[in-house]
């Protein structure tokens, strides 16, 4: 017996050593985590449980037969973060660059099939050079279960990626189906086709970095939600994420204990300015209204007109979107719109209650954003926001104009609950361009055009650019006073709890995608 114990720990620790010591330096040189390093990071002391630590690849071709490795490339196992269930798959750069076989995209899915069956998150550590090449099509088929299991998953179980090496080819669609992805700076990148093929075809001369990099995709292209300084940086980002979601679409998100104390805000009635046109930092007010430190952005970077995160209130955990009028006066755009649905779908997902804060002129003009797509991009926000069922309130700080009011989960597409402080100016468009239409005679025939012009402005601004109009006609549930807001909401969330919304029965709606 004694020898067969020998021989188990042997292929223990040979597994434990992925491709050898040497290239386990390499990863170290390049700034980068071992796999087994990331999953030990990730996971609660003692809790994690290796399945497949003994699996190899079947290949015969290329010589393969005389290069095996037990693991094949991938970690893969359950364990707890923060005493909470997970499942998790970590490729090991190591192994064949963390290349996809057969058996490697088998692993994966036999953890993907068990996070469903068990109602748990599944968290990817990505670091792969992509399909095993001299497995050919068989390493394809293995993405493809991939990529079928992860749509099965979609809104059953929450589902995240950690790139933190390289991610190329077809190995990117598995994250790009998944709810968030987090890239690591200067170390991972994300794309389709690489340089090289990038300068054959159209003969752009760009760099890895530039192409898919964390900055490129955490700016640029909206793929990544979160960009990290390093390994131990994204790990921890992990751990927020995970402590503001549920275990899957049937249970609630996890809550901490909380104390009632002077929950008054007076600092928020300085936070708009009287100038309607001199922009302010939507983020003063998150972090006034939600318990204190717990305002998560996500998407930080990219379409910064747009603001959303998590937050907890009253210990809860809630999803924020917020118009930012410090960038682009918080106008919407493809980009914010896009954002923002993406998140709310999200939310409604998993059960998260959304607060909207909203202070939006608009829809933003242009050809550029016409011929774009607007029209249906803006339409994803509106759709998204209409199909959701969880708690849904929306606090109008200052402008509400035109579509954009509507789109921002008004009174008039399901919102529970309205509240506007008095400093919210809800009308068609703003005061200026309205009188210019409405009095264009009057002006025009005028003695002193300017001062007739500002004369109907004062007037409009009166008669429409207020929140009382739309109070009395129930749009608006409540005009308040701004250091009240956390009360007020932490009050109607609990009122909230138990809501119950039903859609439709359907197969499923059409999104304009």
């Amino acid at each position: 017996m004694t020898k067969k114990l020998d021989e188990l720990n042997e292929k223990i620790a040979l597994s434990h050593l992925g491709g050898g010591q040497t290239r386990i330096d390499s990863q170290h040189k390049k700034g980068k985590l071992t796999a087994r390093e990331r999953v030990g990071l990730l996971m609660d002391e003692g809790t994690f449980e290796e399945i497949g630590m003994f699996v190899t690849h079947r290949s015969t071709e290329f010589g393969m037969e005389r290069e095996k490795y037990l693991g094949d490339g991938v970690i893969t196992g359950y364990g707890k973060v923060n005493g909470r269930l997970v499942y998790i798959f970590a490729q090991d750069f190591t192994v064949f660059g963390g290349s996809l076989s057969e058996s490697h995209a088998e692993k994966i899915c036999r953890i993907m099939d068990l996070a469903m069956k068990n109602g748990a998150p599944v968290i990817g550590l990505n670091d792969s050079g992509g399909a095993r090449i001299q497995e050919g099509v068989v390493s394809l088929g293995g993405y493809a279960d991939i990529f079928y299991r992860n749509t099965l998953a979609s809104g059953v179980i929450p589902q995240f990626s950690a790139i933190m090496g390289p991610c190329a080819g077809g190995a990117v669609y598995s994250p790009a189906i998944t709810d968030f992805i987090l890239m690591v700076e200067n170390t991972s990148y994300m794309f389709v086709t690489g340089p090289n093929v990038v300068k054959t075809v159209t003969h752009e001369e760009v760099t890895s970095e530039e192409l898919g990099g964390a900055s490129t995709h955490s700016t640029k292209s909206g793929v990544a939600h979160f960009s990290c300084a390093n390994g131990v940086e994204c790990i921890s980002y992990l751990k927020q994420l995970l402590s503001y979601v549920p275990q899957n679409c049937e249970e609630d998100a996890p809550s901490v204990p909380y104390e009632p104390a002077d929950e008054k805000r007076p600092a928020l009635n300085k936070v708009v300015p009287d100038n309607a046109n001199q922009p302010y930092d939507m983020r003063e007010v998150i972090s006034e209204i939600v318990d204190a430190d717990t305002f998560f952005e996500v998407h930080k970077n990219y379409a910064e007109n747009m603001l959303v995160g998590f937050a907890r209130l009253a210990g809860k955990s809630i999803g924020i979107v917020a118009n930012q009028p410090a960038f682009l006066a918080g106008v919407l755009d493809i980009k914010s719109s896009l954002k923002a649905a993406r998140f709310v779908r999200f939310c409604d997902a998993f059960n998260i209650p959304l607060l909207v804060f909203e202070d939006v002129p608009g829809f933003l003009p242009g050809t550029d954003q016409e011929w774009n797509g607007i029209i249906s991009n803006g339409a994803k926000l509106l759709y998204a926001f209409c199909e959701a069922t969880v708690p849904r309130i929306t606090v109008i700080t200052r402008k509400a104009y035109g579509g954009a009011y509507d789109v921002m989960n008004s009174k008039h597409i399901g919102a529970d609950m309205n509240y506007a402080w008095p400093s919210a100016e809800i009308a068609v468009m703003g005061a200026r361009g309205a009188a210019e239409i409405i009095f264009k005679k009057e002006i025009s025939e005028a003695k002193d055009p300017a001062e007739k012009l500002k004369e109907k402005e004062n007037e409009y601004i009166n008669h429409f650019a207020n929140p009382y109009r739309a109070a009395e006609r129930g749009y608006v549930d409540e005009v308040i006073l701004p250091e009240d807001t956390r009360i007020k909401l932490i009050k109607a969330f609990s009122m909230l709890k138990n809501k119950v919304d039903k859609l439709p029965r359907k197969k499923h709606g059409n999104i304009p995608l």
